[in-house]
């Protein structure tokens, strides 16, 4: 498909290197770029026409294995459960409340339940994203945010719940985060800088006129975030980059007051701070790693002032093998989210008995703490599922260990978890490393070449754990085996598996997946001609990579909101988050990182070469991957790749990152990128 005609040397603020031809596409909102983008959607519409009763299939498959009208598990607070309940063909969960029953169960009264919100009436056929849902301690009041265009950019709202009266806060820019101080009259929120950054927290007071500004973060590296303690009894202002973090604590009582720092920040000393009790003490927990980079945990008493660096005690120690990723804690015990081996742990230690891990039944699996209920609960939640099992919320006794599963997500239809099987695979990249693949695959099929979809990430540090999917199963019924590749710059294998797959270190992502891809049809699982690829945002960063370095190695691929044009974003530093993205990537401002980020950016390194089949999703509002950096990558796609397989380019123009909103809307965009791949690998 030609490009528009466009005056291509027309200047260029930001550039990697000579003229970008096509960084005209970066005008937003002109004629000449709406009109090319509307183009692009009518080719993908046109060459996917023939798939349409194939996507409608899909769709009708995947809604019919979800159960529509459905109530969630209520979590009780106070007086009241809350839950929230789904409605056949509506787009968005109900919040409600209902009383708690006198016997502490979790039996909805329906005769008395009230509705706290409808987001099915709020979008009106738009796009919508709730931000916050915050009941104040009282429980007389529910402060929400929205986002109406997919930007992340929130208003604010307080609903009286004794009246149904909303009033909307006269705050602009705001980053959608509302806490609650104990007195439920004052609320705390951030407000946005103009790179996206939430770099203000202001406190405001129901019936004042404006907010008060409490605390500015000038470091454009820095995100603030305010959230409560444990105990409920502190508030807690988080400041963080990707590699330094600072915390400042406040009395929840009394929130007029100043925020005091626990530790100033040092370069690469990361901390977080929670609070509770110990030995039936009031006690801070501190998680650090300024003694190891896989975390060390450790307590001060609350004497009344800040738990200063010099009155921390350790607790848990630094351990090379393990990662301490997170702390939940009760009145009666603490809960250690630990990585080990490329999988998620959960190690409780009640107070005064003895310690112990979760016992699960898989392989591979996710796992993290959903809830931990009120402070003084003897229980808490946990979410559990495989790749071949639903996922289910999973109620813990505290002091002994036991579980119950509370709910499972149901599969309408004919399904059996055991028809599919899951396994743990380990791929050697080009250094040696071992990789690990989570794979799943419909029984059947086993012991032959099938067609495959390889999924990956590799950034920021982000776990990558085995998930369920209910749309999945339209691929593992087919025949197409499902696999995730586990590649360094995740947080699989803790800090130093993060740290392996960043900055300098950035190319072992590539190989890495490279290496997996490589092994699965080594294994005879699959073969190059039956092997798809995805990822998203940083993870289609990693897709348009590979692409340039081992075309022949893939089928088709599937790039959403992917982040390609990554020499030119990073040399600007005017577009949201860039400065912030430094730690991650590096500043190209640097010589030797300028270097290396041109070596695998994949805007820069197109060539002529075939390509496998490739669609790729943008979101027009989308504020952490602009969408042209989708747009100029299919443009010097089209123009240099030397083969004819399709090439679509599909931009959401009312959606942001996540794109389009409304769970039936979701699952069209799912049947969509299926068909696609479907068809590309001869099963459509």
């Amino acid at each position: 498909m030609p490009l528009p005609a466009h005056d291509t040397n027309a200047p260029i603020a930001h550039k990697a290197d000579g003229a970008d031809p096509y960084a005209w596409l970066q005008e937003r909102d002109t004629d000449a770029v709406l009109d090319y983008l509307k183009a692009e959607n009518s080719y993908q519409e046109q060459q996917l026409a023939r798939q349409a009763p194939l996507r409608e299939a899909l769709f009708q498959e995947i809604k019919g294995r979800i159960l529509e009208t459905d109530l969630s598990l209520p979590s009780p607070w106070g007086p009241y459960l809350y839950y929230t309940r789904t409605t056949a063909g509506d787009e968005y969960p109900r919040h409600y409340r209902c009383p708690r029953p006198a016997d502490d169960s979790l039996a909805v009264d329906e005769s008395r339940e009230q509705l706290l919100l409808d987001p099915n009436v709020l979008a009106n056929g738009g796009f919508f994203a709730l931000g916050a849902f915050s009941i104040s301690p009282d429980h007389q009041r529910l402060a929400y945010s929205l986002d109406t265009s997919g930007e992340e950019i929130y208003s604010l709202f307080v609903k009286e719940l004794a009246s149904d009266q909303v009033s909307e806060l006269p705050f602009e820019q705001c980053d959608g985060s509302m806490t609650w101080a104990n007195d439920s009259q004052t609320l705390f929120f951030g407000e946005l800088d103009e790179t996206h950054r939430p770099h203000k927290l202001l406190r405001y007071r129901l019936g004042d006129s404006a907010a008060e500004q409490v605390f500015h973060e000038p470091d454009g590296r820095f995100f603030l975030h305010c959230y409560r303690a444990s105990s409920e009894r502190q508030l807690l202002l988080s400041m963080g980059s990707k590699t330094t973090s600072e915390t400042w604590v406040l009395d929840a009582d009394q929130p007029h007051l100043p925020f005091t720092c626990v530790a100033p920040r040092t370069e690469d000393h990361e901390y977080d701070v929670d609070h509770g009790l110990l030995d039936g003490q009031w006690t801070w927990f501190i998680r650090s790693n300024r003694d190891g980079i896989n975390f060390a945990l450790y307590q001060a008493q609350d004497t009344g002032g800040v738990p200063t660096q010099d009155t921390w005690q350790l607790l848990v120690p630094h351990d090379p093998e393990v990662m301490l990723d997170g702390v939940t804690l009760n009145a009666g015990a603490m809960t250690l989210s630990l990585r080990e081996g490329g999988l998620p742990i959960i190690e409780v230690r009640p107070q005064g008995l003895p310690g112990y891990r979760v016992q699960l039944p898989d392989a591979a699996y996710s796992l993290h703490v959903q809830n931990s209920l009120e402070f003084g609960s003897e229980r808490i939640r946990l979410r559990y599922e495989a790749l071949n099992r639903p996922a289910q919320i999973r109620q813990l006794q505290l002091a002994d260990g036991q579980q119950q599963v509370l709910k499972q997500t149901p599969v309408l239809g004919e399904f059996d978890a055991d028809a599919y099987f899951s396994q743990r695979l380990w791929a050697t990249a080009a250094d040696g490393t071992q990789v690990p693949i989570s794979l799943v695959i419909k029984r059947e099929y086993l012991g032959q070449p099938t067609p495959l979809y390889l999924y990956g990430y590799g950034a920021y540090g982000a776990s990558l754990d085995p998930w369920f999917s209910h749309a999945r199963l339209s691929l593992l019924d087919r025949g197409v085996a499902f696999a995730i590749a586990h590649v360094r710059g995740g947080g699989e294998l803790g800090e130093a598996w993060y740290r392996a797959g960043k900055q300098e270190h950035k190319q072992n992502t590539f190989d890495d997946f490279i290496a997996c891809a490589e092994h699965l049809v080594a294994q005879g699982l699959t073969t190059s001609g039956q092997l798809a690829i995805s990822g998203g945002s940083a993870g289609g960063l990693l897709i348009g990579a590979v692409l340039n370095q081992r075309p022949e190695l893939f089928q088709v691929a599937i790039a959403e909101v992917p982040f390609v044009d990554v020499l030119n974003t990073m040399l600007d530093p005017e577009l949201p988050l860039t400065v912030t993205e430094y730690d991650e990537w590096g500043n190209p401002e640097e010589p030797q990182v300028h270097a290396r980020l041109k070596a695998y950016a994949p805007y820069e390194n197109v060539r002529a070469q075939a390509y496998p089949a490739t669609l790729v999703i943008a979101g027009y509002n989308d504020s952490r991957v602009q969408y042209w950096e989708a747009a100029k990558w299919v443009a010097r796609l089209r123009a240099t790749k030397t083969d004819d397989n399709l090439l679509l380019l599909k931009t959401e123009l009312g959606a942001g990152h996540g794109g389009m909103s409304g769970r039936y809307q979701g699952l069209r965009d799912v049947a969509l990128e299926y068909a696609f791949v479907l068809n590309i690998l001869g099963l459509g």
